[in-house]
């Protein structure tokens, strides 16, 4: 077991040093030190407490209601345009793919094929399990 966990942590750490983790950490940071974009998140988090507050009451006022959806999907949409923001999605896209690939490979092996050759990338068209055993699919 220790041999399988030491392997991990160096897995760990190889991923830190590939640029798709590198540029994940780069567009976190640029979010985080995004002022206008963390006073608009700020905003989204007041309207879906208020709005949860609101839909809690034994009769929920609809103009309310509609009000913050409202709100919520025009600050929404701000964010998402946000170039840092953009950035932010595009690279965790790419670390996203990155691990679902990994976890691929992983899950493929448990199942009894080749590390070294399998690819998971195979098996996403017709695949016809249940996915309960699978992490390739996307």
């Amino acid at each position: 077991m220790a041999d399988v966990v030491k392997l991990a942590r160096e897995l760990g750490a190889a991923i830190q040093q590939d640029e798709r983790y590198k540029a994940f950490e780069d567009a976190r940071k640029a979010n985080e030190a995004d002022d206008a974009l963390n006073d608009l998140i700020g905003k989204l988090n007041l309207i879906q407490l208020n709005y949860n507050q609101e839909m809690q009451k034994e009769t929920p006022d609809k103009d309310k209601v509609s009000g913050f959806d409202k709100e919520f999907r025009e600050i929404y949409t701000q964010v998402m345009a946000n170039k840092n923001m953009q950035n932010y999605e595009n690279a965790r896209h790419a670390i996203d793919d990155m691990m679902n690939y990994l976890i691929g490979i992983l899950s493929l092996s448990v199942n009894g094929e080749d590390p070294a050759t399998c690819e998971p990338h195979q098996h996403d068209e017709g695949c016809s399990c249940d996915c309960s055993s699978c992490g390739g699919c996307h």
